[in-house]
């Protein structure tokens, strides 16, 4: 009788497949993976002050002698992924499973390619790092324009009076025109360094940079990312020809036609294959700017909105009917093609409220909450704004008190003044942000984070005039974990699933903060002469400047 045959067991099931995002941030290059349950596998980052520093930056960049100019070393954001990768392979991570990257780039900053950088993009060899084949005739200028360069005053000038205007600008592409916006920057560029012009052959944001070095060729401007140079029309999606005309010359060339952030872009290119055991099949999913990343970083949905108490406080909103205006921006949404985002930034956060903290509640954070608790919602018509930085949103600097008659004073009682400063900021946010289209709708969410995220009676307080409840967030890497959410997304979008569809086993925020039942009556009646009084703040504002030049 035969012996009966043993089966050879199942081979393994093949490790799941991984999906990376990229943060090429302002100070350091970070790195995100993520699986299809959407956990965070592994975190790695290069630090460029400290880690390159060769490049002799300082918070990541180079501060020119007119305090303006404002640049960041190019092949500093090449060598950073050659490091960070070479971390990565250290440390045993199987690149073989990554089936989708993308990434993220500090906005506004632009990449100049030399003619011919392309045949080296595309010839890259798996001996050498990307440094070494790139550090020689790839770049027409050396050092990029980014965010903080605040040098082409006079090309933003020109750009509006070219289109009719800083409001018909904002019409179009989203914003007034911006010294940091990619589109004056090349303005400048070309009228300053016209041989440097005359030899680029694509220009690129930071993050159509970053994704060309995977793509081993010239990457397309994503929309969102794009609606942050002054030069697409946010309604069309396409380059606008009047701001490419006031711009420079055969610019549409020099940009390539914009994609949609979903795009898949093609397979990671064969270096990384060779070099580091990437797939083939890995796609490279399109990057975009670190604000749009950001708001798929907080799986933000239509009519939510998040606020970043920090330093400075940023507003980012999900919006249906955009209404650009002259402060604040408006973007293409990453993250469905229909919708857009905005975008809000106000100087005089945590800073303006530690101040009154000192003053009025003795230094101490308890007794600033106290203030909170036993002053009545509306604070009785009492209501004040506190610049003391010249604010972005609105453009004003200075103290302005107003009592419940609407009358300027010139103090309030301690525990007053601390509910009129918190009540003031965020029905300032929330003015300036309808100002831009949004609305509450049913099931509006407020996603807070920040250093002040962590105090309960602060987040009360915004609960109540936004008159929706308030949740907490972490979002110490939400530029990373947006690009990572973005690259698992890119591969499906095509057919049709939505982001949320693929994000729905993410951890949810946490809630914190309900409205009281008043709040709405009470915010009624505070909204109604809201915006009176921050127009009468502006006039103010301007006397005081007319008299300062007097």
């Amino acid at each position: 009788m035969a012996a009966a045959q043993v089966s050879p067991p199942p081979p393994p099931p093949p490790p799941p497949p991984l999906y990376l995002g990229f943060d090429f941030s302002t100070q350091q290059l970070k790195v995100l993976v993520i699986d299809g349950n959407l956990n965070v596998l592994h975190q790695d980052n290069v630090q460029f002050d400290s880690e390159l520093s060769d490049f002799r930056t300082q918070g990541g960049v180079h501060i020119h002698s007119d305090r303006l100019t404002v640049t960041s070393p190019v092949l500093m954001w090449v060598k950073a992924l050659d490091l960070l990768l070479d971390k990565m392979k250290r440390a045993g991570f199987d690149f073989s499973r990554v089936r989708a990257l993308s990434g993220s780039g500090q906005q506004h900053g632009s990449v100049y390619w030399k003619r011919g950088a392309s045949e080296t993009l595309n010839q890259l060899s798996p001996d050498q790092d990307l440094f070494q084949q790139l550090q020689v005739c790839v770049f027409s200028v050396s050092d990029s324009p980014v965010w903080m360069d605040s040098s082409s005053s006079q090309q933003c000038l020109d750009l509006q009076a070219a289109v009719g205007g800083a409001l018909r600008l904002a019409e179009i592409t989203g914003s007034r025109a911006y010294e940091r916006f990619t589109g004056n920057q090349i303005c400048k560029l070309r009228q300053t360094r016209p041989d440097a012009y005359q030899d680029t052959e694509r220009i690129s944001l930071v993050s159509s940079f970053a994704a060309s070095l995977f793509l081993g060729d010239y990457a397309a401007i994503d929309y969102s990312d794009g609606s942050g140079m002054n030069l697409l029309d946010i309604r069309t999606r396409s380059w606008s020809e009047v701001c490419l005309k006031a711009t420079a010359p055969h610019l549409d060339q020099l940009l390539g036609a914009p994609l949609p952030s979903t795009s898949v872009l093609g397979p990671v290119s064969s270096y990384f294959v060779h070099r580091y055991g990437f797939s083939e099949t890995c796609r490279v999913v399109a990057f975009t700017g670190d604000n749009p990343a950001s708001l798929a970083g907080m799986r933000l949905q239509q009519g939510d909105i998040a606020v970043s108490l920090g330093t400075s406080d940023t507003v980012f909103l999900w919006i249906q009917q955009p209404r650009p205006a002259l402060e604040g921006h408006v973007f293409c949404n990453p993250v469905d093609w229909q919708a857009y985002m905005a975008l809000l930034c106000f100087k005089n956060g945590s800073l303006t409220r530690e101040r009154i903290r000192n003053e009025c509640a003795g230094g101490s954070w308890e007794v600033f909450s106290a203030a909170l608790r036993n002053t009545p919602l509306g604070n009785n018509g009492n209501i004040g704004f506190y610049f003391d930085t010249m604010e972005i949103t609105p453009p004003a600097v200075g103290v302005y008190r107003f009592d419940g008659d609407d009358n300027e004073v010139s103090s309030l009682s301690s525990q007053v003044e601390v509910r009129a400063l918190v009540e003031g900021q965020f029905l300032s946010r929330r003015l300036h942000a309808e100002s831009l289209g949004y609305s509450i709708i049913p099931g509006t969410r407020v996603l807070a984070t920040g250093g002040a995220s962590c105090n309960t009676e602060i987040l009360q307080v915004l609960s109540d005039v936004f008159n929706a409840p308030v949740y907490t967030i972490d979002l110490s890497n939400s530029a990373c974990l947006g690009a990572a959410y973005r690259a698992l997304h890119g591969l499906v979008a095509e057919s049709g699933v939505s982001f949320f569809d693929v994000l729905k086993t993410a951890p949810e925020p946490q809630l914190v903060a309900t409205p009281h039942p008043t709040a709405p009556q009470v915010q009624t009646h505070t909204h109604t002469g809201i915006s009176e009084i921050s127009q009468r703040v502006k006039d103010g504002n301007r006397e005081r400047k007319e008299k300062s030049t007097d």
